[in-house]
């Protein structure tokens, strides 16, 4: 198949091209005189030759139009001739039935292009010149057709089949009535059938024209009722759904759409059900946990004991259970799946450019599918010794491919399981790290090794999908981490030990190169057996119903026209995908709130059905943080409870982590402590029990822990919480999550004392210059300012300078509580500066304090907001203004009494 599309240069050979050249003989045939038929006048033959030329001169872009578009085209050109023309062009593709039919059709092709003798040339004959735009045309689609080999003239003929039946209605399926009550009568059968009860009835195959096409034959075979039952269980054409139910939990819904139009079922060949197999595995890893684990495993074992030889039926219960957390189901059917194929099947690794000698039933590749496994399940130091195998394996072999799949998925281990900074990554034999070199360096050293030898791998390897992967990995690194030298001494030692932001901007642009060059990979390619599922597609049912109405439909489907492949895989689409939310991610370090916003909306517009439902959550995490940090917990609320009906609320998913955070938030606002230590202790329950797992949840709980020990004035036990926080983020080299601990201890100090705090303000600090961290940055000066406060009057110019530096970059970015946080502070300098006259410009003081309040009052923020008020009514108290300083003072208290009163709060989480 590679063969027939994109062995001949840039030039492919599709059912389009061979439309057109079936409406240029009609209108330049050979040897005609006058106008040829069927055209009545001169300039109705000559606006199909614009219409031509527009169409051929569209030919090499990017998408192709289906028949149908062709020929709505077409009336636009000339709807007096769209009949005629409409319905001979469908007879002449669907007459082109073999490859002999198509040989003859070309030989005809060259007759167009012979130029009659000159000498007798009459004066109105029209013929086509070789060298005019149209004739160059036909000179490449007969060029390309010369060089298909017979396996080509097949696929062509296959492609050609598909690209007719799409527009004929004899091939829509049942109305949805018939469909409902043939799934009724087929619900009211008995559930317990076995297929051993049955016996195979001998059928004779007849030819049916209604045969789909990319099947392995041309007839279908019609079985007996009883058996036809297990086959419908089986076989279906699934359409990846979510069917809204009573209680509002989403299912996935398995769509039976295989009936003939005797009503009847079909078996499907070996090519097919694997082509199923692989899109099912596509599906299960795109919705993860949220695809059903105990219906699609019967399926499974049910078309297991229907075709043994079917060993991919294995890898994809290792996927179902994978994705389910099912450890031990997933161990042991990986093991069964390399034991009975040799992982002959499936394991798309390799990219088609690359030598054809490669074997994907190596060692290696077992080894790299377990170590994903042990990666996925938390298993940092199991991952690593098969990972290190498989690098071993791969050398020895000179697997090349497989080792720069390896390397990257090592990188990708360290960059979501945490590792010990004391562990040694890889073993003596991996390129570009001897024996002794990889035991000086620090795993973020080792780390970066891997991921630049396994950049250049890829590069060479022509692996342009794990190109950009390994762009995105590596702008991960720059984001995260300092890039320190080996040589850490000396006069060609760097003094530079901070991250550099352009270079983070120049991966993710690297890696966006990928949607126009991903071809070169061989992506765009239509792999044999791609053509299997051509058949799910043509019989998706067009129903009008709730049902269809929920089901998910990839916005990239589009682009499917006809015959015509999908020429943007869904891992391309991933990948880009990828790439904004790592845009959101960085601007979230970097502290540009709209930035984030505009990357995860980017994000959920234009990959949200291409992208894993785990991304996708991650997006709407990103922009119900940003509703709950500038609008407040109301509309972050609404919002969550929209993304709770799209995504299943199970353990570990980001959506139930983001409303343990927000309740959380809310609760120690409002002060209600006893809540928001359940809150706490729910949100540390969620992280794995293994070590170096689940690093982000860790930390999370363990700061949350802190701050609710800090907002109930134990001191002592909330620093030594974050101490001991503070090390083991050492310990796993979590750079950037330092700066956040650092700055939690000294706010810890702050309310005991402010001298302790200062160092540990001034190390947050040190750290966010170092990982350009400015709006963390920001804070870190704020809470030193508030620091030098605490220590009297006479640091308060100082704490005012400090502020002020910041204060733009707070006003324009910093969320609800930061402002406030900041406008309190500003106050607070001028009231504590007994050189500033309050009485004489009392409006400065005032503003900053009822910007705060309003802030303040939209968190429902009591502690705050009773210092607000309490600041307020000592500026007027100062002024004398006895009325204002009353409403301020009943303010104060008010929200001090909030904060006293916490025995009727209601514990329940259902009110949100």
């Amino acid at each position: 198949m590679a063969e027939s599309l994109n062995s001949i240069g840039s030039f492919a050979l599709t059912p389009h091209k061979v439309s057109i050249c079936i409406l240029i003989n009609i209108y330049a045939p050979p040897s005609q005189s006058a106008v040829p038929f069927p055209f009545s006048s001169v300039s109705q033959h000559n606006r199909l030759g614009l219409f031509l030329l527009a169409v051929t001169k569209s030919c090499d872009d990017f998408l192709e139009p289906s028949l149908d578009e062709l020929t709505n085209l077409l009336v636009a050109a000339d709807g007096l001739l769209y009949d005629w023309l409409g319905q001979h062009l469908t007879s002449q593709l669907t007459s082109l039935s073999s490859p002999d039919d198509l040989s003859n059709f070309f030989s005809r092709l060259r007759n167009v292009l012979t130029t009659p003798d000159l000498r007798t040339v009459e004066d109105d004959q029209t013929f086509m010149d070789p060298a005019s735009h149209l004739g160059m045309f036909l000179r490449r689609c007969i060029l390309a057709f010369n060089l298909l080999s017979f396996e080509g003239m097949c696929h062509l003929l296959t492609n050609i089949r598909v690209y007719c039946k799409v527009n004929d209605p004899a091939y829509e399926l049942p109305e949805e009535d018939d469909f409902d009550n043939e799934s009724e009568s087929l619900e009211e059968d008995d559930e317990g059938l076995h297929l051993e009860n049955y016996e195979f009835m001998k059928t004779k195959p007849g030819f049916e024209t209604g045969s789909s096409s990319g099947e392995g034959s041309s007839f279908h075979i019609h079985t007996p009722r009883p058996l036809s039952r297990i086959v419908d269980e089986i076989q279906v054409s699934v359409v990846s759904k979510f069917k809204g139910s009573e209680d509002d939990a989403r299912d996935y819904e398995v769509d039976n759409s295989l009936n003939d139009q005797q009503g009847g079922l079909i078996l499907r060949s070996n090519w097919q059900i694997q082509g199923y197999l692989k899109e099912q595995a596509d599906l299960i890893e795109q919705h993860g946990s949220s695809f059903p684990l105990n219906p699609f495993e019967a399926i499974l074992k049910q078309l297991q004991k229907l075709a043994p030889e079917l060993h991919y039926i294995h890898y994809l219960r290792y996927l179902n259970a994978l994705y389910h957390e099912d450890y031990l189901s997933a161990l042991e059917n990986l093991h069964c799946y390399f034991d009975f194929s040799a992982g002959l099947e499936g394991i798309d690794t390799v990219s088609p450019s690359s030598p054809s000698n490669i074997d994907l039933g190596r060692y290696e590749t077992a080894l790299l599918c377990l170590g994903v496994m042990h990666s996925h399940f938390g298993h940092s130091k199991q991952a690593l010794e098969a990972l290190n195998e498989a690098v071993q394996s791969s050398q020895q072999n000179n697997d090349d491919t497989c080792l720069a799949y390896t390397l990257s998925a090592i990188c990708n281990l360290l960059s979501e399981v945490g590792v010990s900074s004391a562990t040694r990554i890889t073993g003596s034999n991996t390129p570009g790290i001897t024996s002794s070199l990889s035991t000086s360096m620090s795993a973020q050293q080792q780390l970066l090794v891997l991921l630049e030898r396994s950049l250049k791998r890829a590069e060479s390897l022509k692996l342009t999908r794990l190109v950009a992967f390994n762009r995105l990995a590596m702008a991960k690194f720059d984001l995260r981490y300092v890039k320190r030298p080996l040589i850490s001494f000396g006069p060609k030692a760097s003094s530079k030990l901070r991250t550099t932001p352009v270079s983070v901007c120049k991966e993710l642009r690297l890696s966006s190169y990928l949607l126009s060059e991903f071809g070169s990979d061989g992506a765009s390619l239509t792999l044999d057996g791609a053509f299997s599922t051509t058949w799910i597609k043509n019989l998706k049912r067009t129903r009008t119903s709730s049902v269809h109405q929920n089901m998910l439909e990839n916005d990239f489907d589009t682009f499917h026209f006809g015959a015509q492949p999908n020429p943007v895989p869904g891992s391309v689409l991933q990948l880009a995908g990828a790439s904004y939310l790592l845009r959101a991610s960085s601007w979230e370090l970097y502290g540009s709130a709209p930035l984030v916003r505009l990357n995860a909306l980017v994000y959920t517009t234009c990959f949200a059905d291409a992208g894993s439902s785990t991304d996708l959550s991650l997006a709407y995490v990103k922009l119900i943080q940003h509703l709950a940090v500038f609008k407040g917990y109301g509309e972050a609320f609404t919002a969550l409870k929209l993304a709770e009906e799209k995504f299943l609320s199970v353990s570990k998913s980001r959506i139930q982590l983001l409303k343990l955070q927000l309740l959380h938030e809310r609760a120690l606002h409002r002060g209600h402590l006893k809540l928001a230590q359940q809150f706490c202790d729910e949100f540390g329950v969620l992280a794995s029990s293994v070590s170096g797992s689940d690093m982000d949840i860790k930390t999370e709980a363990n700061i949350r822990h802190a701050r609710t020990l800090l907002a109930a004035k134990q001191y002592s036990l909330a620093a030594a919480v974050a101490q001991s926080l503070f090390c083991t983020c050492h310990k796993f080299n979590l750079q950037v999550e330092k700066a956040t601990v650092l700055l939690s201890v000294a706010e810890i100090h702050k309310s005991g004392n402010p001298v302790l705090g200062l160092p540990y303000a001034l190390a947050s600090l040190s750290f966010c210059q170092s990982f350009n961290l400015d709006l963390l940055e920001a804070s870190a000066t704020l809470m030193l300012s508030e620091l030098w406060l605490c220590l009297g009057p006479n640091h308060a110019k100082r704490a005012s300078t400090l502020v002020h530096g910041k204060l733009a970059l707070i006003l324009g970015h910093g969320g609800l509580e930061l402002r406030a946080r900041a406008n309190i502070a500003v106050a607070k300098c001028y009231l504590s500066d007994p050189k500033f006259p309050v009485s004489e410009d009392p409006d400065l003081v005032l503003e900053h304090l009822r910007e705060a309040t309003e802030d303040l009052q939209i968190l429902e923020y009591h502690e705050l907001l009773a210092e607000a008020f309490y600041l307020t009514a000592m500026v007027f108290n100062r002024l004398g203004k006895l009325q204002e300083r009353e409403e301020a003072a009943t303010s104060f208290k008010k929200h001090i009494t909030a904060l006293q009163n916490q025995e009727n709060v209601d514990t329940h989480m259902s009110d949100v």
